[in-house]
């Protein structure tokens, strides 16, 4: 469990770094490095998810997506220093519990 966890984690940095070195790139006219670093690195994320022993990719990137929104709250209050407010925990906290059902329900 703590590598499905860890494997998520990574690849959610991934993405959310990627994509941000792409928009830093395009929208806020860094050089052309950033968005080629940023490209490099979702390509990386794009196989990060791979690794999972999850069986299928439906439920890992449902799982995933859950995942990436708190991800993406954590981004947000650490990097661009956007506080969150209330309702932004509680809806990750509800995305933590989704991703739990999605994963780790008993199923037959």
């Amino acid at each position: 469990m703590l590598l499905a966890v860890l494997l998520f984690v990574v690849a959610g940095l991934a993405e959310i770094g990627g994509g941000y070195l792409v928009w830093l790139w395009l929208r806020e006219s860094r050089p052309l490095w950033y968005g080629l670093a940023g490209s490099v690195i979702l390509i990386g994320y794009g196989i990060i998810p791979t690794l999972q022993k999850f069986p299928s990719f439906g439920r890992v990137y449902a799982a995933y997506g859950g995942v990436f929104i708190v991800l993406a709250v954590l981004w947000g209050w650490l990097v661009d220093r956007k506080t969150p407010d209330l309702y932004d925990w509680i809806g990750a906290g509800i995305c933590v519990i989704g991703v739990s059902v999605i994963l780790w329900a008993p199923r037959h």
